[in-house]
This record gives structure tokens, sequence and C-alpha cells, in this order.
């Protein structure tokens, strides 16, 4: 029994701690994706099955190593909803503990290479997201996306009854490394904004509200927003599909600095 209480304040001791560190420490996350292991550290495994994320040694964008991601039919399976078809997905996941608040500017940047196998389809397929932490919150929707469709780049800002589209690519991106960075600032006011490039090219300059406003479960005192990249995709029976990420860095941005 002492055992037990001793785990279970140990256990408190870690969550507090996080939440303080979560509350008042600037997050600044880098992963090369060197290690042998994912880092538990910076990642959750709650979006991709057992064996989906692997390392890979022959497609990488620097270092040594990067990621590969495959999503298997019915690997984490949604059903139907009032936000569209069937689902399934293999997404990287940041951890909770690194997730980022409304009011702060953010800046993400990350490599991906999709393979000149990936279909080309116009189905949904979303390949990198910005979602608001909500229980049982409609929609439902990533407030921010990078999607594929026909093998071009779509980035699309969604709020409570329309779907913005920020950029629409013209050219297959397939075959070859993107990199992007993101600079945002979380607002459900006229204050959020999304700046973005796409190897090193301007590609994204929006001034508006960044997430849902106060509405349909959605509290703007409680939001938490949080970052994936992967392969989310309509459930059609496809065979696996498999994508790679490599150096991946997350930094909030001082108060009153610029990223």
């Amino acid at each position: 029994m002492k055992r037990l209480l001793r785990v279970a304040a140990a256990f408190l001791i870690v969550l507090l701690l996080s939440l303080y560190a979560l509350r008042f420490i600037p997050i600044h996350v880098y992963d090369g994706f060197e290690s042998p292991h994912l880092s538990h550290c910076r990642w959750s495994s709650y979006r991709f099955a057992p064996g989906a994320v692997t390392p890979e040694r022959s497609i990488v964008r620097s270092g040594h190593q990067a990621l590969a991601i495959t999503v298997h039919s019915g690997d984490r399976y949604e059903a139907a909803s009032e936000e569209g078809a069937a689902t399934e997905r293999a997404e990287l996941m940041e951890a909770w503990w690194l997730v980022s608040r409304p009011g702060r500017i953010y800046t993400y940047s990350f490599s991906l290479f999709l393979p000149k196998d990936l279909p080309q389809t116009s189905e949904r397929l979303v390949i990198a997201q910005w979602k608001q932490l909500c229980w049982r919150c409609h929609p439902d929707n990533p407030v921010i996306a990078i999607r594929l469709e026909n093998a071009r780049l779509l980035i699309t800002r969604t709020g409570l009854h329309s779907r913005i589209v920020l950029y629409q690519g013209e050219e297959d991106v397939r075959g070859r490394w993107l990199d992007f960075r993101f600079v945002i600032k979380f607002e459900n006011g006229n204050h959020g904004s999304i700046d973005a490039t796409l190897d090193g090219h301007d590609i994204v300059h929006y001034r508006g509200p960044t997430l849902y406003r106060p509405a349909r479960g959605y509290s703007p005192e409680k939001t938490l927003i949080y970052f994936k990249t992967g392969l989310y995709r309509d459930a059609l029976h496809e065979p696996p599909w498999t994508m790679y990420v490599d150096e991946y860095r997350k930094d909030e941005c001082p108060d009153q600095g610029s990223c």
C-alpha cells in the first residue's frame, strides 16, 4: 500500500511539473529522428498503429535517418459522422506537454517527402494538421491543415461554418522533399496570424481567426492546440501508403519579439 502511495505521489509531482512547464516555460523542440527509437518525450503513439512509424535510412532530408509513416487499411479507424466519411490514419502527434496555447506565437518547421507512387486522388488526404484539444466539440476538423489533392498541395483554415483556402499549389509535389516553415499565432479573434513558406518561398500570409470561436463546446480559456503529421485519409480499402518526415523543429517566440 505504501509503495502504491509513493508511485501515486511521484506521478502527481510529475504531472504538476509538466503543467508548470506547459504554462510558464517556452517550448523549444528539435528532432532529426536520428535515434533508433521514437522519442516519447516529444511524440505520442496514440494516433498510429504499432509498426506504422519506423526509422528510414534511404530517404533522408538531413543526417543519417528520417521516419517512414505508413497507413494500412483499418488503421486507427473512425466511423463516418456528421464531420464526414469514415477515416483511417497513421499520424505522429506531439506529446501533450508540448502543445500550444492561445495568444502566443509559435514557429514550426519540418520536411515531408511524398513518394511518386503515392496515388493521385481527390479523396481526403491530410499530411499535417493543427487541431484544438476538445472533447465532443463540433466541428472536430483541424483548424489548419496541409492537404494533398490530385498530388497538389492545399493549405486550409477551417471555421465553424466555412473553410478558407490559404494556398493552392499548381504542381505535382511527389518525389521530392518539401521544406515547410509556419509562424502561427493562435487566436479566435482578428489578431490571429499564419505566415508560411515552402522551400524558402512565401506561400501564406493570413490575418484573422486561427481558432474556432467560442461555440459548440469550444472554450477560449481552456483551449490547447496540438500538431500532427502523417497520413490521414478516407477509409476506402486502399493498399498501404507511406510518407517520410525529417528535421522537425518547434519554437515558442518571445512575447514582444519575432521568430
